[in-house]
Protein backbone atom coordinates (compact mmCIF):
# COMPACT_ATOMS: atom_id res chain seq x y z
CA UNK A 1 0.00 0.00 0.00
CA UNK A 2 1.07 3.54 -0.69
CA UNK A 3 0.96 6.30 1.88
CA UNK A 4 -1.69 9.03 1.79
CA UNK A 5 0.53 11.65 0.15
CA UNK A 6 1.10 9.39 -2.85
CA UNK A 7 -2.66 8.74 -3.05
CA UNK A 8 -3.36 12.49 -2.88
CA UNK A 9 -1.14 12.97 -5.92
CA UNK A 10 -2.93 10.22 -7.86
CA UNK A 11 -6.58 10.90 -6.95
CA UNK A 12 -8.90 13.88 -7.14
CA UNK A 13 -9.92 15.32 -3.74
CA UNK A 14 -13.34 13.63 -4.07
CA UNK A 15 -11.80 10.26 -4.98
CA UNK A 16 -9.33 10.56 -2.10
CA UNK A 17 -12.14 11.29 0.37
CA UNK A 18 -14.10 8.19 -0.67
CA UNK A 19 -11.24 5.77 -1.31
CA UNK A 20 -8.78 6.68 1.44
CA UNK A 21 -10.96 8.40 4.08
CA UNK A 22 -13.95 6.02 3.78
CA UNK A 23 -16.29 8.71 2.52
CA UNK A 24 -19.53 8.22 0.60
CA UNK A 25 -20.70 10.03 -2.49
CA UNK A 26 -24.27 11.32 -2.57
CA UNK A 27 -26.78 8.87 -4.08
CA UNK A 28 -27.78 9.30 -7.73
CA UNK A 29 -24.73 11.52 -8.42
CA UNK A 30 -21.96 9.05 -9.28
CA UNK A 31 -20.75 8.26 -12.76
CA UNK A 32 -21.87 4.61 -12.71
CA UNK A 33 -25.09 4.44 -10.66
CA UNK A 34 -27.20 4.11 -13.84
CA UNK A 35 -24.54 2.88 -16.27
CA UNK A 36 -25.47 -0.18 -18.35
CA UNK A 37 -22.31 -0.48 -20.45
CA UNK A 38 -20.52 -3.82 -20.70
CA UNK A 39 -17.09 -4.16 -19.17
CA UNK A 40 -15.07 -4.68 -16.03
CA UNK A 41 -15.08 -2.32 -13.05
CA UNK A 42 -11.57 -1.85 -11.64
CA UNK A 43 -10.33 -0.33 -8.40
CA UNK A 44 -9.84 3.41 -8.98
CA UNK A 45 -6.63 3.32 -6.91
CA UNK A 46 -4.70 0.23 -7.99
CA UNK A 47 -6.53 -1.06 -11.08
CA UNK A 48 -7.49 -4.46 -9.65
CA UNK A 49 -10.52 -5.96 -11.49
CA UNK A 50 -13.34 -5.96 -8.93
CA UNK A 51 -16.77 -6.36 -10.56
CA UNK A 52 -18.17 -7.50 -13.92
CA UNK A 53 -20.97 -5.58 -15.62
CA UNK A 54 -22.94 -8.86 -15.91
CA UNK A 55 -23.35 -8.84 -12.10
CA UNK A 56 -24.54 -5.21 -11.90
CA UNK A 57 -28.20 -4.52 -11.17
CA UNK A 58 -30.44 -1.56 -10.38
CA UNK A 59 -31.08 -1.67 -6.64
CA UNK A 60 -32.83 1.69 -6.68
CA UNK A 61 -30.43 3.00 -4.03
CA UNK A 62 -28.51 5.48 -6.20
CA UNK A 63 -25.16 3.70 -6.15
CA UNK A 64 -23.75 1.03 -8.47
CA UNK A 65 -24.83 -2.34 -7.11
CA UNK A 66 -23.44 -5.78 -7.88
CA UNK A 67 -24.52 -9.22 -6.62
CA UNK A 68 -20.95 -10.59 -6.51
CA UNK A 69 -17.34 -9.52 -7.05
CA UNK A 70 -15.35 -10.66 -10.09
CA UNK A 71 -13.45 -13.05 -7.80
CA UNK A 72 -14.14 -13.66 -4.10
CA UNK A 73 -10.53 -13.00 -3.12
CA UNK A 74 -10.40 -9.42 -4.50
CA UNK A 75 -12.66 -8.04 -1.76
CA UNK A 76 -11.74 -7.48 1.88
CA UNK A 77 -14.59 -7.17 4.40
CA UNK A 78 -14.57 -5.43 7.77
CA UNK A 79 -17.14 -4.62 10.43
CA UNK A 80 -18.28 -0.99 10.29
CA UNK A 81 -20.05 0.38 13.38
CA UNK A 82 -20.17 4.01 12.26
CA UNK A 83 -23.43 5.93 11.85
CA UNK A 84 -25.11 4.02 14.70
CA UNK A 85 -25.61 0.78 12.78
CA UNK A 86 -23.47 -2.29 12.12
CA UNK A 87 -22.64 -2.78 8.45
CA UNK A 88 -20.05 -4.70 6.47
CA UNK A 89 -17.55 -2.46 4.71
CA UNK A 90 -15.94 -3.73 1.51
CA UNK A 91 -12.45 -2.74 0.39
CA UNK A 92 -10.06 -3.64 -2.39
CA UNK A 93 -7.94 -6.42 -0.96
CA UNK A 94 -4.90 -5.37 -3.03
CA UNK A 95 -4.65 -1.72 -1.89
CA UNK A 96 -7.18 -1.27 0.93
CA UNK A 97 -9.29 1.29 -0.93
CA UNK A 98 -12.77 1.81 0.55
CA UNK A 99 -15.39 0.70 -2.00
CA UNK A 100 -18.67 0.77 -0.09
CA UNK A 101 -20.70 -1.82 1.82
CA UNK A 102 -22.31 -5.20 1.24
CA UNK A 103 -25.87 -5.99 2.32
CA UNK A 104 -27.93 -9.18 2.37
CA UNK A 105 -30.84 -7.77 0.35
CA UNK A 106 -29.64 -8.44 -3.20
CA UNK A 107 -30.94 -10.71 -5.96
CA UNK A 108 -30.19 -14.35 -6.50
CA UNK A 109 -27.97 -16.23 -6.99
CA UNK A 110 -26.10 -14.68 -4.03
CA UNK A 111 -28.72 -12.59 -2.23
CA UNK A 112 -26.02 -9.93 -1.77
CA UNK A 113 -25.90 -6.27 -2.76
CA UNK A 114 -22.44 -4.76 -3.04
CA UNK A 115 -23.28 -1.06 -2.82
CA UNK A 116 -20.24 0.66 -4.34
CA UNK A 117 -19.20 4.29 -4.72
CA UNK A 118 -18.64 5.31 -8.36
CA UNK A 119 -15.62 7.32 -7.21
CA UNK A 120 -13.92 4.12 -6.02
CA UNK A 121 -14.18 2.23 -9.33
CA UNK A 122 -13.38 2.78 -13.01
CA UNK A 123 -15.12 0.99 -15.89
CA UNK A 124 -13.06 -0.48 -18.70
CA UNK A 125 -15.60 -1.11 -21.40
CA UNK A 126 -15.76 -4.24 -23.51
CA UNK A 127 -13.47 -6.47 -21.46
Amino acid sequence: MQDNEKWRDKLTPEEFHVCREKGTERPFTGEYWDCSKDGVYHCRCCGEPLFLSQTKFDAGCGWPSFFQPAEAEVILEARDDTRGVTRTEVMCKKCGSHLGHVFEDGPQPTGLRYCINSLSIRLEEGQ
